[in-house]
């Protein structure tokens, strides 16, 4: 028995020795061998990591207005276990129905939304609908909240919920949307400066790391570690809102009237390459991306970098350029217009030629042949296609946004019908606008070829450290006399009233440059040929002639008749946008020497200037009062403020005698209307392109009544004008009723239509094409000449090449 006892005292001493060895080695495990990992789990448990959200950069215009901006932003949440316990579920499905709009069958699912175990939820965002909301409908969700604590007698909880959070908002709306893009609802870029910068712009978030207990309270000895979000970059845009607004108006207006299938201008500072402006018609609104129907997602293009097309007549402004660089330019020389054959192909003029006629008024009337014979027999297509690569076209311009098209200019040297149709911007020369307008500020700034940006500088808010872009010369493509030999032949094309294809691109007081275009389109249907029923009307041009300040380049794609060609659809969106900008510029106008709007060449001589508009904006208004009576400047004060927000003319301007400054003491676009009677025309359209208002005239002169009105949700004013007789006596004197006392017509100074009359070609170089029995080969033939109409209805049209 006591052996028994023994042996069995011995089995669990050892079995208890066993255990305690495995325990050892088991706690020497974990200690030891996986202690480390043991411990990073532990801090996991009580170790908090708070996420500190970086703040998106904000991206302004060139003067500091918002563009882009991170708001306030509101989710709604749910608790569907005390929407339950209330039984409140049909007032939060209704009451939230109606405020966002969402389907009372999502917000119902949501409402009472299960886990996994069948248990109903204790939080549910509400994605439909309910996810970043702006703050108007989070107010009213509020609202909704407090009622509902009041029915179900609830101090803290009714199982509705908001969470603050930011969101991307986009302050002017449509303005300059292709350029800024958007970002979606989880905050990706998408597009435009949004995307292209989005590294710079999104910044890095930071974070807070404490200890807490099991019910999530920190802990009084917690380590904190704290990681500062680094904000996003902000980025100041070369966009100048202001022109952007003049230049998207001007284009809305014609996008109405000829319904293209698009419209797309871009304005920029030639001597930097600055974009001013870019817009495409139609456009959307960044805030409501999402509501954009799936058949019109073609509506975020930015045709200006990624529509590709034929230019037509823009075009010889590089053929133009090449012979008068190599001295074959002249201008007095004669050639038989109307027709030439190159390559067994015949190309034309429109209205069959205008017979015998010079170098220069082939240009001003836009002729193919002269071209053909400028840039085929006297350049040749070596040194033609010189030009096209030194002028930039075939590759990417550089400019600062996602997804640009490089175009292509594919026409064979060795065909010689190619390199004819080239030569006048056809057949296989493929551009993109920014890329024409690039290389035609080269010659407004007397021959640089310079890459386009748009942003101006940007700023790292967390050090304060500003960095500007700096203007980048990709080449110097012609030398500054010859730039200006261009610049005078292309001033003639606008203001010679009589032939030049450019003169509804003519402002009065003002010098402008520039050449139309208009390019029939390849049939869409796969047989090569050209649909004379669908066409690109351009213009492209700059201003003061003499000294570029401003170049735009304007593209109508199908205007609704085909008989509007780029004299007619595009020169008039040019004209509203430069009359508005050069004057908000600061750029003054000269005068004519008795030269009017219908005088062939206008001669311009520059007025006296008496002076030069100090800086005022930013400064008090009793100061700027001051500083403008000591140096004997008149001034206009509009507004109630006691400081100068925005002044006109813009500091440094040159300021002719008697010319007054406004001082704006509030937002010029919220501010009310002053009373304008007496003003003369030119003053009170001034201050009105500032306050962004519509204004229709009628009659000439001063103001003598003005009518306000809202329309689009636009301010309208219309000013009836008379002369200073008539404003002050009350009766008309008809001597005075075509031109206004102060020299202006009308037509010229207010924001109206340039006359579209159809009498008027626009652009003569329409062509066509044709073979005889002995032509050249089939491969010389295909898809190597296209047809140009121009806008004349009386002007028999021409048969376009025909393509196998």
């Amino acid at each position: 028995m006591n052996k028994r006892i023994r042996l069995r005292t011995l089995l669990m001493g050892g079995c208890i020795a066993l255990l305690f060895v495995v325990l050892v080695l088991r706690i020497f495990w974990l200690q030891i061998v996986q202690g480390s990992s043991w411990h990073e789990r532990a801090v996991e448990n009580w170790t908090q990591n708070s996420v500190i959200k970086a703040a998106r950069g904000t991206i302004t215009d060139r003067n500091g207005n918002e563009m882009a901006i991170d708001a306030p932003a509101y989710n709604v949440a749910l608790n569907p276990q005390i929407i339950d316990k209330y039984g409140i579920k049909d007032e939060i499905v209704s009451g939230l129905h109606e405020i966002l709009g969402t389907d009372e069958a999502e917000i119902e699912k949501q409402a009472t939304s299960k886990n996994d175990q069948g248990e109903l939820r204790t939080w549910r965002e509400l994605n439909t609908g309910g996810h970043l909301i702006a703050q108007d409908k989070a107010d009213q969700v509020n609202a909704l909240i407090t009622k509902l604590k009041q029915q179900i007698d609830q101090k803290y909880d009714a199982g509705l919920y908001l969470t603050e959070s930011s969101k991307r908002y986009y302050p002017q709306n449509e303005l300059a949307s292709h350029v800024l893009g958007y970002t979606d609802k989880e905050g990706k870029a998408v597009a435009g400066i949004e995307a292209y910068y989005d590294e710079q712009l999104k910044g890095s978030d930071g974070k807070i790391q404490y200890q807490h207990d099991r019910q999530g309270d920190k802990l009084p000895d917690s380590d904190d570690v704290y990681t500062p979000a680094q904000n996003g970059d902000n980025l100041k845009l070369t966009i100048d809102q202001t022109i952007q607004y003049y230049t998207e108006q001007a284009m809305k207006k014609q996008y109405a009237e000829l319904k293209p299938k698009s419209i797309t201008a871009i304005v920029a500072d030639p001597n930097t390459m600055n974009i001013l402006a870019m817009a495409n018609m139609p456009t959307f609104d960044p805030n409501k991306y999402n509501e954009v129907p799936a058949d019109q997602y073609s509506d975020f293009m930015n045709l200006g970098i990624k529509g590709i097309y034929e230019p037509g007549s823009t075009f010889k402004i590089v053929t133009l350029t090449g012979a008068v660089k190599e001295n074959l330019f002249n201008a007095d020389a004669t050639y038989q217009s109307g027709s030439i054959r190159v390559g067994g192909w015949t190309l034309h003029d429109s209205h069959t030629g205008w017979g015998a006629i010079t170098y220069l008024s082939g240009l001003k009337r836009s002729s193919n042949v002269a071209f053909v014979k400028l840039g085929y027999e006297m350049l040749g297509a070596e040194r033609l296609r010189k030009y096209i690569d030194a002028f930039g076209f075939g590759v990417k311009t550089g400019v600062d946004l996602p997804g640009e098209a490089s175009g292509a200019i594919n026409f064979n040297p060795n065909i010689k019908v190619e390199v004819a149709t080239a030569a006048y911007g056809h057949g296989k020369v493929q551009v993109t606008p920014l890329q024409q307008l690039a290389a035609v500020s080269a010659v407004a700034n007397g021959g640089k070829l310079l890459t386009p940006h748009l942003v101006q500088s940007i700023t790292n808010p967390n050090t304060g450290v500003t960095t500007d872009t700096p203007v980048h010369e990709v080449r110097q493509v012609i030398d500054s006399a010859t730039a200006a030999k261009v610049r005078s032949y292309l001033e003639q094309v606008v203001s010679d009233q009589e032939i030049g294809t450019g003169r509804q691109a003519y402002i009065e007081g003002y010098r402008v440059a520039g050449k139309t275009g208009t390019a029939i389109k390849v049939k869409t249907d796969g047989s090569g040929g050209y649909d004379k029923n669908k066409q690109v009307s351009s213009f492209i041009g700059f201003a003061p002639a003499n000294d570029p300040k401003i170049a735009v380049i304007v593209v109508v794609d199908e205007p609704a008749d085909p008989l509007y060609g780029g004299g007619k659809a595009a020169a008039p969106i040019f004209k509203e946008i430069v009359s508005q900008a050069l004057p908000y510029m600061g750029v003054a106008k000269v005068a004519e020497d008795g030269a009017t709007t219908q005088k062939k060449t206008a001669k311009v001589q520059p007025v006296q200037v008496a002076y030069t508009a100090p800086t005022l904006t930013g400064k008090g208004l009793d100061e700027a009062k001051k500083k403008l009576l000591a140096g004997g400047i008149a001034y206009t004060v509009v507004g109630s403020g006691t400081k100068i927000v925005k002044q006109y003319p813009a500091a440094g301007a040159p300021l002719v005698s008697g010319q007054s400054i406004y001082l704006m003491t509030e937002d010029p676009t919220k501010m009310a209307i002053p009373d304008l009677k007496g003003e003369s025309l030119r003053d009170a359209m001034q201050l009105l392109n500032l306050m962004k208002v519509q204004v229709t005239t009628v009659g000439t002169g001063y103001v003598a009544e003005q009518v306000e009105s809202e329309g689009n949700g636009r301010r309208i004013v219309t000013l009836t004008l008379k002369s200073a007789k008539a404003t002050v006596t009350g009766v008309d004197d008809p001597e005075e009723n075509a031109t206004g006392s102060d020299g202006k017509s009308t037509d010229d100074t207010a924001n109206s239509n340039a006359d579209t009359s159809n009498k008027e070609s626009d652009d003569s170089s329409s062509s066509s094409t044709s073979t005889d029995d002995s032509s050249s080969s089939t491969t010389e033939k295909s898809n190597s000449a296209t047809t140009q109409k121009e806008d004349n209805p009386e002007t028999s049209e021409e048969e376009e090449a025909s393509t196998n």
